[in-house]
């Protein structure tokens, strides 16, 4: 998607540690027309996939899965890091390292979200070294569901994560893959 590398190249901003800041338009302060446009292009690549879940991490990614599930007509469910008074019953649980924050979260869905009969597409801002998504299929394998594929908004490809999933057979569709990011430039894969 041209004009998600055209948004990083104007208002994102490298930091030290590999770091890529898109508060601006993404995930902090949201740019609404443009997550509009985020979640069409994901419903355009996964049309006829028979997605009827998508499937995010709190917090950063429920608004682009959330832009993605109406653009699908589907409903959005979000794994919470923490189990709390208000998920009761049956859950699905499993270990995610966040990369950004350097902690691991026990995330946890609620099984009456996540049903054997869904086809699940999972949606996330970044894809670094692709831990969230792991954790994600893990819960998606959990259920008995089926996994479609997984939609990221960035891709951080010189961290390997995506590559790694696309070798297992999953299909991974990022809007933008970066090759290369220092406080010099940013440098997007060819021919995504």
């Amino acid at each position: 998607m041209e004009l998600m590398e055209q948004k990083i190249r104007e208002e994102g901003k490298v930091l030290p540690g590999g770091i890529l800041k898109v508060g601006s338009f993404l995930n902090q302060q949201i740019d609404t027309g443009f997550l509009a446009q985020v979640g069409a292009e994901i419903a355009r690549l996964f049309q006829g996939a028979g997605v009827s879940k998508v499937l995010t991490i709190e917090s950063s990614g429920i608004a682009i899965g959330a832009a993605a599930g109406m653009a699908l007509g589907v409903p959005l469910v979000f794994a919470k890091k923490h189990k709390t008074s208000n998920v009761d019953g049956n859950t699905y649980s499993t270990l995610v390292h966040s990369y950004t924050h350097n902690t691991d979260y026990t995330v946890v869905v609620s099984s009456d979200y996540l049903l054997p009969s869904d086809h699940v597409l999972l949606v996330d801002d970044f894809l670094a070294n692709g831990k969230a998504l792991v954790g994600l299929i893990d819960l998606v394998s959990q259920a008995g569901a089926e996994l479609v594929g997984a939609a990221c908004a960035i891709e951080k490809g010189f961290q390997g994560g995506g590559d790694a999933l696309r070798e297992k057979g999953i299909r991974v569709e990022s809007l933008a893959i970066i090759d290369e990011m220092s406080d010099t430039g940013i440098t997007f894969r060819e021919g995504k």
